[in-house]
């Protein structure tokens, strides 16, 4: 037997932060990811630098299987020492700007590539505990202090939160034991391969006949369910089994639906991270269409995208009417998801390979999506005059847009502050995401993903087990005093289009106020 590990305390894992380690807690032990790894992590670099210096145990059980947990056993340098209240999370560098690139001789470097914006009398709103991040004036040539590994005060106390983990590892462990994780392949997914291959069919069938709208109506409306397992796939929640939930994620994405999932999965596992943060969500960055939430008038700067999100002239003209483009502009987000998926395409061309694999899943999107213009394109031609062209490109791309109003339903109207990071995974999702009430007649128009809440605590959770996970998680969260919230889909659209007015209207008063400012200033000029 080889000796126990090392006790560490506080101070030696932000020494070797500092330092430039990438140290993690999870399950009380410090795990040490390697550059090599944490550039080959098929979850994404992000996914583990958010959490850097914090205790990740239940993200990491949340998103991993028993035998990824087993192997990173192998990155293991010893255990934490904590007083009673658990481990106090030390704040990720990426989180107050700092991250480390390739410098001199590819030297791993760090770099200040943002600042955190503090409350101030032109914004008073920023609360003390979040941390914002805008663009630096200069980069800094020194890398972080300890200063910057403080988290800011909160609210929150760190006992309460770690008994938020355990009622979490608890409700796991219930839905591990109720088999919840078992994939209904007849029951669940049986009747959905009948509608998509009848959705497939009428829309050729259509085409054949020359009724050209009906048939790119049913197209788009197989596109949209196609998400739905697609989106499955991505979390690894049909087969469980990486490479094969991978390969058939790309046939049905990329040759299908012309979308790449490796940039869907490297966005969308940031998403369910750091859900509804204004610096760190690309699913809530859509300026200059949408703000949710005042602050993003502050040009923040995207830890995902790394640009600064300008609220520009274009910002000024649409937020005041995004509550009435709502629709429009959700018409139209395919077209968006296409630009995403090939700039990330283009951005991973010579990136590392991934841990699982090598480079076979890039290339292989690249060729499905040669395939899926092959085919399009075909159809369109097919269609005859410019005229029947657009307008069945326009159709069939329209009709995929409900799963994007779906989506946007279960985050907009949710809290969009940083209460900091000791906040747990558990109270976390809780406060950021809301359910779609919905029959189980029906639900099927919704994917089964109308039941966000219970999703975002158990993302590879096959999703026609959702239901029975959720009346678990109703139950917990009950217990502990926690809101599970939930609404209509009538109530939810409603509710969204409630935060966009406000936020557009809140616009208009700093719009007002500026100009009075200025006059006040000319009358005593």
């Amino acid at each position: 037997m080889g000796l126990p590990p090392p006790v560490w305390t506080r101070e030696q894992v932000a020494a070797r932060i500092l330092a430039g380690e990438t140290l993690v807690i999870v399950d009380n032990q410090v795990v040490r990811v390697p550059q090599s790894w944490l550039t080959a992590h098929p979850g994404g670099v992000l996914a583990v630098l958010h959490f850097v210096g914090r205790d990740a145990s239940d993200e990491v059980h949340a998103f991993h299987s028993v035998e990824t947990l087993k192997r990173m056993q192998g990155y293991v340098i010893g255990r934490i020492q904590t007083d009673g209240d658990g481990w106090d999370p030390l704040l990720p560098p990426i989180m107050s700007g700092w991250v480390r690139k390739p410098g001199k001789d590819d030297k791993m470097e760090w770099y200040n590539e943002a600042k955190p914006l503090h409350p101030s009398k032109n914004f008073p709103s920023v609360s003390a505990s979040e941390m914002l991040l805008v663009e630096r004036d200069e980069c800094s040539s020194h890398g972080p202090s300890l200063a910057d590994l403080q988290h800011p005060e909160t609210p929150l106390s760190i006992e309460l939160q770690m008994r938020h983990s355990r009622a979490y590892t608890d409700l796991h462990q219930r839905v591990k034991d109720a088999g919840l994780y078992n994939t209904p392949y007849i029951k669940g997914y049986g009747p959905e391969f009948i509608r998509y291959t009848l959705l497939g069919t009428l829309s050729a069938i259509l085409y054949m006949k020359g009724w050209l709208i009906p048939s790119a109506f049913f197209l788009g409306l197989m596109w949209q369910q196609l998400t739905f397992f697609v989106h499955d796939l991505g979390h690894l929640g049909v087969t469980h089994n990486w490479v094969v939930d991978r390969l058939t994620a790309i046939f049905f994405a990329d040759f299908i639906g012309g979308l790449s999932v490796g940039w869907w999965v490297n966005n969308h596992n940031i998403h369910h991270l750091v859900t509804n943060h204004p610096t760190h969500d690309p699913d809530i960055q859509h300026l200059p269409f949408f703000a949710i939430t005042p602050v993003f008038f502050q040009s923040l700067w995207s830890t995902y995208y790394k640009r600064v999100l300008t609220f520009d002239i274009f910002a000024k003209i649409f937020i005041p009417l995004q509550h009435k483009l709502f629709y429009v502009v959700l018409s139209l987000a395919r077209f968006n998801l296409y630009a995403l998926s090939y700039g990330y395409l283009a951005k991973t061309a010579f990136e590392p390979r991934r841990a699982i694999g090598g480079r076979w899943w890039w290339w292989t999107e690249i060729f499905c999506l040669g395939l899926y213009y092959c085919w399009y394109i075909a159809v369109l031609r097919g269609c005859g005059s410019w005229g029947n062209i657009l307008t069945y490109l326009l159709v069939s791309h329209i009709a995929a847009c409900p799963v994007h109003v779906q989506i946007v339903l279960s985050h907009f109207s949710r809290s969009t502050e940083d209460v900091g990071v000791t906040e747990s995974f558990f109270a976390r999702q809780l406060r950021t995401t809301v359910d779609v009430i919905c029959s189980p007649r029906i639900e099927f128009i919704h994917g089964g993903l109308h039941l966000q809440v219970t999703h975002h605590l158990f993302p590879r959770l096959p999703r026609h087990n959702l239901r029975k996970a959720s009346l678990i998680v109703k139950e917990h969260a009950k217990e502990l005093g926690l809101e599970y919230a939930e609404f209509g889909f009538v109530e939810g659209n409603a509710d969204v289009r409630g935060v966009l007015k406000s936020v557009g209207d809140q616009l208009k008063i700093v719009g007002m106020v500026a100009d009075a400012n200025i006059q006040d200033a000319i009358k005593g000029s």
